[in-house]
């Protein structure tokens, strides 16, 4: 039977589609920058359009209604709490971008044995999503910002909400 329920790497989709601002791409584009199989991101764009995150045509996407989601939904269907000190690539509040704002004494990472830095863990949507913001500076600050709204303070989830409507309402080319 197929499943309806939306999977984390469902969110790290419509971001990539997002990041396209527009160009043309195929499926298997999306497969192979996100590290995924061509058939999980076809279910993946099942999922999205029958929660309504994108359109029919499965290649525009519903911003309003996905910024909604992310800041309203997300901490509490994929919350996360830090793990273990592991190596690996700064996430949430330690996002170089976050650091702008805030200082923080403790690292979190998004574990990765090719990382520089020390810190709590923090688990990625899914495991090979590291691999993909490896590759995209712009995932990878869209998806260490959803990381803050998993398990960042008001003050911190304020100043992702206010990136991430920006980074998502960008122009198209």
């Amino acid at each position: 039977m197929y499943s309806y329920s939306m999977r984390p790497q469902d969110i790290v989709v419509l971001l990539k589609v997002i990041g396209y601002k527009g160009a043309p791409w195929k499926n298997k584009d999306l497969a192979g920058n996100l590290f995924l199989s061509t058939a999980e991101v076809s279910n993946s764009l099942e999922r999205s359009t029958i929660s309504g995150l994108i359109d029919n045509d499965k290649k525009k996407v519903r911003t309003q209604s996905l910024f909604e989601f992310l800041v309203h939904g997300l901490p509490y269907i994929f919350p996360e709490r830090p793990g273990n000190i592991a190596r690996g690539i700064p996430t949430a509040h330690s996002h170089p971008f976050m650091q702008n704002y805030f200082s923080t004494e403790q690292m979190y990472v998004w574990p990765d044995p090719e990382g520089n830095e020390r810190g709590l863990a923090i688990r990625p949507l899914y495991p090979n999503v590291v691999n993909a913001a490896k590759c995209d500076d712009g995932l990878y600050l869209s998806l260490a910002l959803l990381d803050v709204l998993r398990m960042g303070k008001a003050r911190e989830k304020n100043i992702a909400i206010e990136e991430l409507k920006r980074l998502m309402n960008e122009p198209s080319h």
